[in-house]
């Protein structure tokens, strides 16, 4: 029996398939690459000396996903494909999001495979006004992307109403950060995410050239390592295996770093200063943002064991290790 995880070319799932491998698990990826690389597949083999099946398929494409549950064995799906982020045609990115999320779930329900670990976001708290945030918060989505993520989790709910055969562990966590320890995998630092540490990696880069950037100092966010996050992955595995019901699960360290700590940090691995001036809440954003992670730690038996150095420090070999990604930067 296998384990099918869609998205798993990309940053978190790539992460997710080391760890499910490491852990004896048979997968099986569907991936579209539309913002993944195929490359991405032989350093996974690379890393963990397994190989596994992979389909190069959209899963709006309900056909091919009943081919590949035909032909296969599965037993869970971890889903996390999806967009990133909203882009300017929302009608696109809302089709897209929340239609890939049914097909799947029509094609589970046909072959009766009733697990699945999706992969959420902590975006559906919208902007708390109290703090650290509990699985039970009220839901007040700030974007399209948090919305999109909301309408998905409460489909998984509706669906557990009507079948309580089905096993559903809802992921919330802030955007991950670092790399494998390897250097081979790793997340792209261009685009709008991981802005935070591409300017960092810029100012270590170049140096003084970028002497009049303003790093918040009071803006807190709950940052977690992507190999952590990849485990609370395996470790939401478990548990639909065991379990039924839907339930959400916050994966955080409980406690948040700022952008001068990350600077801070960044600086010892990177053995450079980075230069910068100190604003407090440059960006106007809520101070502290942080996820209570005990229902994960009792339940799940899952806690986030890697800090900000060790974020910082494979950022940093992932960084040397791709000689484009220096490129990109410049």
């Amino acid at each position: 029996m296998a384990i099918l995880v869609t998205g798993g070319a990309g940053y978190i799932g790539s992460h997710t398939c080391v760890e499910l491998l490491n852990a004896g698990y048979e997968i099986i990826v569907v991936d579209y690459c539309l913002s993944s690389k195929l490359e991405v597949l032989d350093q996974i083999r690379a890393i963990t000396g397994k190989d596994f099946a992979f389909y190069q398929v959209d899963l709006l494409d309900q056909e091919a996903l009943v081919s590949i549950f035909s032909d296969n064995e599965i037993e869970a799906v971890i889903h996390l494909a999806g967009l990133n982020d909203a882009v300017n045609e929302s009608l696109w990115y809302y089709h897209k999001d929340l239609f890939c999320t049914v097909n799947l779930v029509e094609v589970m329900q046909r072959f009766q495979v009733k697990n699945m670990v999706y992969s959420s976001t902590a975006a559906v708290y919208g902007i708390p006004d109290t703090e650290p945030l509990k699985e039970n918060y009220v839901l007040g989505e700030a974007n399209s992307y948090g919305r999109t993520r909301q309408i998905n989790e409460e489909l998984l709910r509706d669906l557990y109403l009507t079948d309580q055969k089905w096993s559903v562990a809802l992921l919330r966590y802030f955007d991950p950060v670092g790399a494998h320890k390897s250097g081979q995998i790793g997340r792209e630092l261009t685009g709008r995410r991981n802005r935070m540490l591409s300017r960092l990696s810029r100012m270590a880069v170049e140096g003084t050239s970028l002497a009049s950037s303003t790093l918040d100092a009071v803006c807190l966010w709950d940052s977690i390592h992507v190999v952590d996050l990849a485990n609370g992955h395996v470790k939401a595995l478990k548990w639909v295996l065991n379990k039924k019901g839907v339930e959400a699960f916050n994966l955080g360290r409980g406690k948040g770093y700022s952008e001068v700590e990350f600077a801070a940090a960044f600086e010892k691995v990177a053995g450079t200063r980075i230069p910068y001036q100190c604003q407090d809440n440059k960006f106007g954003y809520f101070e502290l943002c942080c996820l209570n992670p005990t229902k994960s730690m009792m339940e799940l038996g899952w806690a986030a064991e890697k800090g900000i150095e060790e974020m910082c420090e494979d950022t940093w070999e992932w960084l040397l290790k791709h000689n484009h990604q220096m490129d990109l930067l410049l």
